[in-house]
Formats: C-alpha cells, sequence, structure tokens
C-alpha cells in the first residue's frame, strides 16, 4: 500500500510544467503571476497635494494660528490633472486641489478647513510645517521597484496596483486544460427521473466546479456507461486535447470496475491502494497517442473531492509551474474524534473562530457533511483519535478561502 505523500510524487512526476503566457492586465484578475512585476514609474510620479487647501511656503506661514492668521494672495488654482509648471512667490499662495501637483516653491498644503476659503486673497490659520500634507514623488514606489512577486494571485488590489505601476500586460502561469469523465451505468444527470438502483451523477458537476474553481480550463465533460470499448476509445484520443484527464469510478476490485479494467490492459495506468481515508483506490498513468496524464479517482463522492485536494490539485499546480504543495494552516480542535490507525484520515471539518469541529457524517457517501464543511483535518496514519484541544493540521478547500 502507498503513503499519500509517495502518490502524490508519482502523480507530479507525470506533468512538465507548461510555459507561462502573457496576458493584458484587463485579463490578469484571478490568475497567478508567472514573473515579478516591475514598476516601470514613479508612485506618486509627482509631489502632490494630500488635502484640498492652499499650497504655500511653509516660511509663509510660520506662527499663523486661529488667534493670529496669516493672510496671503491667492495667485491662482491649481486642479488635479492640471500640467502646466506652476512657480509659487514668495509671499502668496494658490489653492491647490487633492492630487493636483505642487507648484514650483511651495514644500507644505494648508487644509481648506484652517482657512477663511478666499479666492483672491486668504486667511490662514494653520502654521503648516515643511512636508505638511504632501506627497512626495517616489515615496510609495520607484521606478524598477518589484511590486508583486511571482507567484501571487492577483485580485483587485493587485490589479490597482499593477495599472498604477503602468504595467500593461503581466506574465502569468498558464491554465491547465482539463476534461472529466464520470464513469458507471447507474449514473444520471441530475433532473432525471430515478429508476430502482439509478444516482444523480454528482462527481462530474463537482469536479467541474472544482477544476474552474483552482485556476484550470475545462475543455471537456462526459459521462461514459460500464461499456469497455466505448471508454478504450474515448481514452484513446480524448478530445479537446486535455493537459490531464480526470475520471471518477470504475477504481476498486469490482467486477464492473471498467475504468481499471480498460486501463490496466493499456500498460500505461497503475493503480494502488493509498493508506489514506476516504479515498484509498487511486489510478494515474498516461493515455492515448499524446501521452496525457491521466488520474483516476474513486466513485465515492467524497472520496472523489477529497482526493481531487490531496492529489489533483498538486497536479495541476505542478503543470502550472507552481510548488505543488499547497499552504496549510493550523487549528484548535473544539472537540474529539476518532481516527483509523494506519492510514491518514482526511476529516472533514468546519473552522469557526479559530477552532475546528467535524462537519458531520464522515462516510465516503455522506454529501451533508461536505456541504457545510471550510477544511480537510488531516490525521496522521499514528493517530487513533483527535482531543478537544489538539491542534490540528488544515488543508482548504477550493473555492473556501
Amino acid at each position: 500500500m502507498r503513503s499519500v505523500e509517495e502518490h502524490r510524487a508519482a502523480l507530479v512526476a507525470l506533468v512538465s510544467p507548461l510555459p507561462p503566457v502573457r496576458v493584458a492586465l484587463g485579463d490578469a484578475l484571478g490568475r497567478v503571476l508567472a514573473a515579478d512585476v516591475v514598476a516601470t514609474v514613479d508612485l506618486p510620479g509627482f509631489d502632490n497635494s494630500a488635502m484640498d487647501g492652499y499650497a504655500v511656503r511653509s516660511a509663509d506661514v510660520a506662527g499663523a494660528s486661529a488667534a493670529s492668521p496669516v493672510v496671503l494672495d491667492v495667485d491662482g488654482d491649481i486642479a488635479a490633472g492640471d500640467t502646466r509648471r506652476h512657480v509659487l512667490r514668495p509671499g502668496a499662495t494658490m489653492r491647490i486641489m487633492t492630487g493636483a501637483p505642487l507648484p514650483e516653491g511651495a514644500d507644505a498644503v494648508v487644509p481648506v478647513e484652517e482657512s477663511d476659503g478666499g479666492v483672491q486673497r486668504v486667511t490662514l490659520m494653520l502654521a503648516a510645517e515643511s512636508g505638511r500634507h504632501l506627497r512626495r514623488r517616489g515615496e510609495d514606489v520607484r521606478a524598477g521597484d518589484v511590486v508583486l512577486r511571482a507567484g501571487v494571485r492577483v485580485n483587485p488590489g493587485r490589479l490597482a496596483l499593477i495599472a498604477a505601476a503602468n504595467v500593461p500586460e503581466v506574465s502569468v502561469a498558464a491554465r491547465p486544460r482539463v476534461s472529466v469523465v464520470s464513469t458507471g451505468d447507474e449514473l444520471v444527470l441530475a433532473g432525471s427521473s430515478l429508476d430502482h438502483g439509478q444516482i444523480v451523477d454528482s462527481n462530474r458537476p463537482m469536479l467541474m466546479a472544482l477544476v474552474e474553481a483552482a485556476g484550470a480550463e475545462l475543455v471537456g465533460f462526459g459521462h461514459l456507461a460500464d461499456d469497455a470499448e466505448a471508454m478504450a476509445a474515448l481514452l484513446a484520443d480524448v478530445p479537446g486535447q486535455p493537459d490531464l484527464v480526470l475520471t471518477t469510478g470504475g477504481v476498486s476490485m469490482g467486477a464492473y470496475d471498467t475504468v481499471k479494467e480498460v486501463l490496466t490492459a493499456s500498460g500505461e495506468v497503475e493503480f494502488s491502494k493509498v493508506a489514506m481515508r476516504p479515498g484509498m483506490p487511486q489510478g494515474a498513468g498516461v493515455v492515448g497517442e499524446r501521452r496525457t496524464p491521466i488520474v483516476t479517482l474513486p466513485g465515492n463522492p467524497v472520496s472523489s473531492y477529497v482526493s481531487f485536494h490531496v492529489f489533483v490539485l498538486p497536479v495541476l499546480r505542478a503543470l502550472a509551474g507552481l510548488p505543488p504543495e499547497a499552504a496549510t494552516t493550523e487549528a484548535v480542535a473544539s472537540q474529539g474524534w476518532s481516527s483509523v490507525p494506519g492510514k491518514v484520515e482526511f476529516t472533514r471539518v468546519v473552522l469557526e473562530g479559530g477552532r475546528v469541529r467535524p462537519s458531520g457524517g464522515q462516510g465516503s457517501h455522506m454529501l451533508g457533511a461536505l456541504a457545510e464543511a471550510t477544511h480537510l483535518a488531516v490525521v496522521d496514519a499514528a493517530t487513533t483519535g483527535v482531543s478537544e484541544g489538539d491542534v490540528v493540521r488544515l488543508l482548504p478547500l477550493v473555492g473556501e478561502n
């Protein structure tokens, strides 16, 4: 029986990183940077006002206060977006708006609230020292600075930073192309009338959603009955030219486990028992003339879901040129639960206020507990149970964090 780490390593070894791609800024949201982003401009790009008010020479308002104000001539207005060159003469001021460029000679801004609002002559009641209410050129970022490192995901705030740094396109990790195939005579589409012995195919829409939530591209999906000839034909030439094929079902020890039957005959796919619960039966290899990597997942819905996080996510990350291992976190158990010795247990849990509890029944067919879960608690094979107060390692679920 393989360990979880051994099987994960075997799967990651099946793939090679895809080359990164360059995308326009507008298409970068949600993508993972494949190269550092370097600013091409200073931020701010010029000295500017942090307030609506009056640009002054600090020496001209020294000692100003409400009891002893200073009166200055107003030599004009400077609005945000004004590109003219302005020079402030000694003994005068200029009205200035937030974000407007500072006139030459000015070294401070008196907020409009500290004045009488004059437009030709103004009474100022603040002794603004040099640098007061100013944003200096380059105080945030200098041209040539790395503003974002490779490996981070572009969110709206990072997108704004890239735009402000005047970078119109970025290098991002490729989105692996994935096909999903569910198998089994017993499966029917959601909304169908169920005959005795039939079940709704929940694995296929679940895996499709997981693929897309993980940032990969879904290029094909379908369902196959337990027909060895049809399955062999499909896997010999998978449509859509995917970088990875996922199947679910038909990999255990049953007499009608067609996926295992067909792929074992090819000699290119290895089936293993992995020391984990849920998800012990697993398979992986290559199919077709293109030698497309394939990962065969168990048919039990929870087993398939857990296996996606434990094995498929690392493969997708490796294809994208990212470190295969996702970050984990820790939390304290708010209640205890049992674990099977000799196997790594992936308990579906809910994280609330820094503490975790099982999300419900843990059987591999129990979707109710899966729907509530936010993380998988990783309980090692040597542990026979988690006690209240124990610190447990957590693997975040795709789409939950």
